[in-house]
């Protein structure tokens, strides 16, 4: 294999891999989702949690991870996260295969369950 045919093979490939990973960053929540997330919360803190163990509130994070929450980065290890309320699961439509729905500290994160990479995060979503 000559020289010219080396580098286009190898720019193929870089491209593929900056089109693999830009696809992975488009996974998010819809409109539609974030919109049900974010009225179930507000319609009433009292309600907010109803379907939702009791021995699940979550506390406030130390501000260093809690700044790591954030789009593309890896969710910090042995971080607590809850289930988002049964009720709340109902009325969303069915999570993409290979993703989860998770609630840490005050945010709803979209994690892909193989890598733990956070996809989306609505913040302030959650009210304690």
């Amino acid at each position: 294999m000559d020289l010219r045919t080396r580098v286009i093979a190898l720019v193929v490939t870089l491209l593929a891999m900056n089109v693999a990973a830009a696809a992975d960053l488009s996974v998010a929540f819809s409109k539609d989702e974030a919109a049900i997330i974010q009225k179930y919360y507000s319609q009433s803190h009292g309600d907010a949690g109803k379907g939702q163990p009791k021995n699940q509130k979550s506390k406030p994070l130390p501000p260093g991870i809690a700044k790591n929450l954030e789009r593309g980065k890896p969710m910090p290890p042995g971080i607590a996260r809850q289930r988002l309320p049964d009720d709340l699961t109902r009325q969303l439509p069915p999570v993409r295969d290979g993703y989860e729905r998770v609630v840490v500290d005050d945010r709803v994160l979209l994690v892909e369950v193989a890598t733990q990479i956070i996809r989306d995060v609505l913040a302030g979503a959650v009210f304690h």
